[in-house]
Parts: C-alpha cells; structure tokens; sequence
C-alpha cells in the first residue's frame, strides 16, 4: 500500500508546472514582490497609454505583444544578444530606443543578463516560474557605474517578467519601474 502511494505521489510530482524556484522568494523585497502582484493592471494602463503614441512606434510595439510564446525549456539563451528598451506610459506615451548590446551567461545556477552597451543598464539573473514565464532579479545602473548588488533599494532594484517568441527573440517586462515610464520592456534578437 505504501509503495503504492509512493508511485501515485511521484506520478502527481511529475505532472504538476514549474514553479518559481523557491530561492527568487527568500531574494525578492516586497517592493518588487507588491510589482509583480500589480503586474496586470500596470501593463494593462500602460499599453493604454502607449496608444497614444507615434503610430508607427505603436505597430511595432503592438507586433511585439501579438507574438505567441514559446517554452524556455528547450532553449539556452546564453550568448550575445541585440536589446532594446521601450518605454510604456509614464512621462510619454510610447518611447522605443535604439539597439544595444546584451549578454547572457550560466554560472551554472542559472542564467546571468548583462546590458552591457547604452547608458542605461542592466545586471542581474532569471528564476524559473512556469513554462513560458521566468522572473528577472536586476539591478539598474548608468553607463560604466558599478552595478549595485540586488535588493540596495528602489532606485536600482528591477523586477520583471521575461517571455520567449522563438528562438531568437525574448523580452522582459518590467511593471513600474523606478524612472520615467509605467512599463520597460527590453526586447532581445539575434
């Protein structure tokens, strides 16, 4: 009987999703955690308010959204990436940036971001939370500025969630981010 109950337990374990990780929760400030619970409603006024913006800035912003996502399981993203920012709501409208460089490495805990080009920056790493969904912990920094280690405080704490289109695009969305705008999304492609 127990080793029956034993096998029907590791059949349950199997079939259930991919969680967050469990460590992203001991790392996460309620800031961030408080970000990502309002996550839906911000992206939701944000997009709203991107509409409002250059038309052509618009298409792109909306051909980005209405891609369908892919899994990350069978993909390693490691390795150089064209980025970009765009900013949702906020200050204006709709403003996307020009391409930059980015990096991704494995420390072998997981995957490592770096926005390495640019002025306005990123560092940090992903968490598993789902199939189709990861959480990036960052840090935002300026140009050569060394970036502050995660969880130093709003002003350079970055939460988001990254989404994957295909094998050579991907994007975070970052919800109320501390500067200028109601949403970032920086998009990768190679």
């Amino acid at each position: 009987m127990i080793a029956r109950l034993l096998i029907a337990a590791g059949i349950v374990c199997f079939a259930l999703p991919a969680l967050a990780d469990g460590e992203v929760q001991k790392l996460i400030t309620a800031a961030d955690k408080a970000r990502l619970d309002k996550y839906d409603e911000t992206r939701k006024a944000a997009l709203e308010e991107a509409k409002a913006g250059d038309p052509a800035e618009v298409k792109q912003l909306d051909a980005l959204l209405a891609k369908p996502l892919v899994a990350f399981s069978d993909k390693d993203l490691t390795g150089n990436w064209q980025c970009r920012t765009i900013k949702a709501g906020g200050l204006s409208p709709l403003v996307i940036y020009g391409w930059f460089k980015c990096k991704v490495s494995d420390d072998g805990s997981g995957w490592r971001l770096e926005k390495i080009t640019g002025s306005q920056r990123t560092k940090g790493r992903f968490f598993d939370d789902g199939e189709k969904r990861a959480i990036y912990l960052g840090s935002f920094y300026v140009n050569d500025d060394p970036a502050k280690p995660y969880g130093s405080g709003p002003e350079s704490d970055q939460v988001g969630y990254a989404f994957r289109n295909s094998a050579s695009e991907w994007r975070i969305e970052f919800p109320a981010p501390y500067y200028e705008s109601k949403l970032d999304i920086l998009e990768f492609k190679r």
